[in-house]
């Protein structure tokens, strides 16, 4: 595996302690000294300078200039959901709803969650608050000092400094976290590291709501004045909304249409013109945005085509060296190492700190990526579901998988007298293959039809579901023939007609083998031209043990072994495997081999 970083950074020089150069800006994207960085799924960024990466499941390094890389570990029943950074905090938020902070508390006393005795980041401590208040905390989003966390689906909290209204709950303070009160059920929120302004949708759909510093108009209200408590957006429906996004002075919008609008100071909105309300940005009006992240001043928005807008750097750190005005969105080729990624979807990332800028590549959840691709193809989908004239094809294993229900069952239930529509169905679909909640409130009502729980535990994620699917050996619907020479040497000498060939069965979903690899889809191809069968026959002369750990890796994304396995040999024969069997992933199973190779000291 090359030793290359997958993480580049461009901005001051202040951050050069992780890259190649020293003493001088990084107007270009440059690439880290940080190796082994494919398997970050994260990375936020505070001030002074630091930032956190999350690896998963339950890792984090943080690197802070004149420090060594400092690491934590979570405990090991738990497992990461989002991290969020403030100027001087960062927390952790994980599966089963509980939140972890880290802190520097030497420079700011009003931070978020603050123990009195946290010194600079010196341990992850865990919040007892929410505990206590029995609160779940589904979602966290963090301001240059303040926070706030959306817990038991519906009830908004926030503490920190209420500086400028930010809180939301007008001119009280709120170190520790307070009710906040929004006119109905808040369902997601949005903010920037370095600001002060928070964004709600709630269960209206036709409202979007904000508060706290509105200076040069980016509360998008209309008006340059702060605002203490949740008040209406102009011109926008909760419902359009895919991103919000707050620098210093402006913030950036995205729709699920991918249109992006800007407002506040014109330096930085994107359109160069002073701006209380959000107002569609010439340059990306057709473009389809898909990420944004902005910073103090600088704002980057992603396409759908891996095309990089950038706008709003001080002067010398546009990492670009065509002549440009800088205050409007203008494109910027990716580093050469990304050329290659350019046609994967949701796999390139772009991060902002205070005034630096990250690149990176999220290889590590390759399972939901690998879905995603499967469910947007319908290719080899074996059973549909919908209403007749909007029937939905999908992949059997999976959908009960998920949701321990039959087709069956599911077809009853949500198609019967009272049918959902095909926008909620596809909403539910999503969440299926890859986790994603889209719209909160349609999929709960998906769950309530079904009579599932919501929100889905801890032990409802899909890398848990397809994990536990593999022990399932009854529903596997496929077998894959692995030829067996067991034939002693007279038997060698025969005919090679009369031979006998004895073959292995190794047991499979389908549905694993289609999303994973582009070998076995290329088979099912060839197979499916000749006949309708549940069987394909391997011929890469691979031993079985090798191909069990690969099958296994299908549906875990790690490799474990013991040394009365063989790690030699199935290190050895699996080095191929990516480019052999077609892999999406490119490094993941070749990082999983280099931990075997360090675990069993092999060569």
């Amino acid at each position: 595996m090359s030793n290359s970083s997958s993480l580049y950074l461009t901005g001051t020089k202040k951050f050069s302690f992780v890259t190649q150069k020293k003493n001088n800006n990084l107007p270009k994207w440059t690439e880290s000294s940080i190796k082994k960085t494919q398997t970050i799924k994260k990375i936020v960024c505070g001030d002074d300078p630091h930032f956190l990466v999350w690896k998963k499941p339950n890792k984090l390094e943080l690197y802070q200039e004149d420090n060594e890389k400092r690491k934590y570990q979570l405990p090991k029943n738990e497992t990461i959901k989002d991290i969020a950074s403030s100027l001087y905090t960062y927390l952790i938020l994980t599966e089963s709803g509980k939140v972890w902070s880290l802190a520097d508390g030497n420079i700011l006393k009003e931070v978020p969650l603050l123990d009195a005795d946290q010194s600079t980041f010196e341990k992850i401590r865990y919040v007892t608050f929410f505990e206590e208040k029995k609160l779940f905390v589904n979602s966290v989003v963090m301001g240059s000092a303040s926070c706030y966390y959306l817990c038991n689906g519906d009830q908004l909290y926030a503490s920190g400094s209420n500086y400028e209204g930010s809180l939301g709950i007008g001119k009280s303070k709120g170190k520790k976290p307070m009710p906040v009160y929004v006119q109905d059920k808040v369902t997601k929120i949005f903010a920037g590291s370095i600001s002060s302004s928070f964004f709600f949708i709630t269960s209206n759909p036709d409202l979007l709501f904000s508060c706290g510093l509105n200076g040069s108009g980016k509360l998008g209200m209309g008006s340059f004045n702060y605002q203490n408590k949740p008040t209406v957006v102009k011109n926008f429906k909760g419902s359009e909304i895919l991103i919000v996004s707050s620098g210093r002075y402006y913030s950036i919008l995205i729709t699920k249409k991918g249109q992006t609008f800007g407002c506040g100071h014109e330096k930085y909105n994107g359109i160069g013109v002073r701006k209380s309300i959000f107002t569609l940005i010439p340059q990306l009006k057709e473009k389809k945005a898909v990420q944004l992240t902005t910073g103090i001043s600088q704002t980057l928005v992603l396409t759908d085509k891996n095309e990089l807008y950038m706008w709003g750097f001080d002067k010398g750190l546009f990492p670009t060296d065509e002549s440009c005005n800088q205050n409007i969105p203008t494109k910027i080729s990716l580093p050469s190492y990304f050329t290659k990624y350019l046609e994967s979807k949701d796999m390139i990332r772009i991060a902002c700190g205070s005034d630096v800028s990250f690149l990176y590549l999220d290889f590590k959840n390759t399972l939901s990526q690998d879905l995603r691709i499967l469910l947007e193809s319908q290719k080899f989908c074996d059973c549909e579901i919908g209403t007749m004239g909007n029937l939905i094809p999908v992949h059997k294993s999976l959908i009960e998988c998920r949701t321990k229900l039959t087709i069956d069952q599911i077809q009853n239930k949500l198609f019967g007298e009272k049918p959902i529509n095909k926008e909620q169905t596809l909403n539910f679909l999503k969440w299926i293959y890859y986790d994603e909640i889209s719209d909160l409130e349609k999929l709960e009502q998906t769950f309530n039809l079904l009579e599932l729980t919501f929100p889905p535990s801890v032990d409802n994620t899909l890398e848990k579901d397809i994990a536990q699917l593999y022990k399932d050996n009854d529903s596997k619907d496929f077998k894959i023939l692995v030829k067996i020479d067991d034939q002693d040497e007279e038997e060698d000498n025969e005919d090679e007609e009369n031979k006998k060939v004895n073959y292995e069965e190794i047991p499979v979903h389908k549905f694993i083998l289609l999303a994973r690899s582009g070998l076995f889809r290329a088979m099912f191809d060839y197979v499916n031209e000749k006949e309708n069968t549940n069987q394909v026959q391997d011929y890469t002369n691979k031993s079985i043990e090798s191909l069990e750990i690969l099958i296994k890796y299908f549906y875990t994304d790690s490799i474990e072994l013991t040394s009365d396995q063989n790690p030699e040999l199935i290190v050895e024969e699996l080095s191929d495997a990516v480019e052999y069997y077609q892999l999406n992933d490119q490094c993941n199973l070749k990082s999983e081999l280099l931990k075997i190779k360090k675990q069993f000291d092999l060569k």
